[in-house]
């Protein structure tokens, strides 16, 4: 459950910076997924989702947890 709740707080940091610190670049990034087809935006998802896995994988592997 610990890392779940870190796991939550990291991402709620990143985000915050983002809205904190780059209001209008967020704001052009999210014009730009409105035009996106909806089949690139699932694959740019799931390349996230991948990529996450795969960090977490290694973080693992190094002995991080």
């Amino acid at each position: 459950m610990g890392f779940i709740l870190l796991a939550l707080g990291l991402v709620l940091i990143v985000e915050g910076l983002v809205y904190a610190l780059a209001p209008s670049l967020l704001e052009r990034m999210l014009e730009t997924l409105r035009s996106l087809p909806e089949g690139a935006v699932r694959q740019i998802g799931l390349l996230c989702v991948v990529s996450g896995l795969a960090l977490l994988w290694g973080a693992h592997q190094l002995g991080v947890f």
